[in-house]
């Protein structure tokens, strides 16, 4: 079986392609199969994210290419941008994954399929119209890559920071 476990930033030739939904994507260990039906193993880096047209190099050389599936979502669409930042900030506040797309004059947002923050957002005023597509969601403040380690803060800290003590008057 084909391990795939380095990611490369480009590659002179495209070995295979991998075809995998979101939820595939997030996780950093699993067995799936290349649209050649070859099956593979992917082990990468805890935290990574694999994003539509990732190449990983496998164990032996070759390269493969991550596509994204098209998957059951609703595309969130408004009749004015702060309409549409409103949605923002409820599916926000429920710690949605949502995906950011077309541009200031014709933006909409892109979420899982999920019949109760439907009815949310149509309360918003949003068209929320149902679509099979790629889902490809914000990473959030700090996804990217980041891994966490114990000395390292997850913002940087003010070199004259005064902490605020209970004991301070």
């Amino acid at each position: 079986m084909l391990t795939l476990n380095t990611k490369l930033t480009s590659a002179e030739n495209i070995d295979g392609e991998l075809v995998l939904p979101f939820d595939l994507r997030e996780k950093s260990r699993l067995r799936a199969r290349l649209t050649s039906d070859e099956e593979v193993a992917v082990f990468t880096v805890r935290g990574t994210v694999l994003r539509d047209g990732d190449l990983l190099r496998g164990d032996d050389g070759r390269v493969v290419k991550i596509i994204a599936a098209k998957e059951a979502t609703y595309r969130v669409e408004c009749a004015t941008p702060r309409d549409l930042l409103r949605c923002a900030f409820h599916l926000g506040n429920r710690h949605t994954q949502a995906q950011v797309g077309g541009d200031a004059g014709s933006g909409f947002l892109r979420i899982r399929k999920d019949a109760v923050l439907k009815e949310m957002l149509e309360g918003l005023g949003a068209r929320v119209t149902e679509e099979e597509a790629p889902f490809e969601p914000e990473s959030g403040a700090y996804g990217g890559g980041h891994h966490h380690h114990d000395h390292h803060p997850l913002a940087p800290i003010p070199l004259r920071q005064k902490i605020h003590r209970p004991s301070d008057k």
